[in-house]
């Protein structure tokens, strides 16, 4: 009765991401985390020019050097979370772990 549909396979661009055995579901969340932190730092990179842009037209307004800084700080401190994203992530894996790779380059286990 479940058969109704016929059998149902994996799309092939999963294949390049190796067998679940293998690690597959793992090199799939690594690409993603570091896709995410390129794409952070591609956006505080556009940020920052705004903000520069900002702050050289602000002119003697106070209110728009105040906003253009404050991009500026935002900007800054987004990257510091990004970065400090992996190190928190090495330095957990490696105290509860054993090993500083083990949160960011996860294996999962098969039987």
């Amino acid at each position: 009765m479940l058969q109704i549909f016929g059998q149902v396979e994996p799309p092939a661009v999963l294949n390049n991401f190796g067998s679940v055995s293998s690690g597959g579901p793992g090199n799939l969340i690594n690409l993603i985390l570091n896709l995410m932190v390129a794409v952070a730092g591609i956006y505080a990179l556009f940020n920052f020019i705004l903000a520069g842009y900002g702050f050289l037209s602000a002119g003697d307004d106070p209110k728009s050097v105040a906003g253009a800084w404050s991009k500026i700080y935002q900007s800054a401190i987004g990257l510091a979370v990004a970065a400090g994203a992996f190190i928190l992530a090495a330095l957990f894996g490696w105290l509860i772990l054993g090993s500083s790779n083990a949160i960011l380059s996860p294996t999962i286990p098969t039987p």
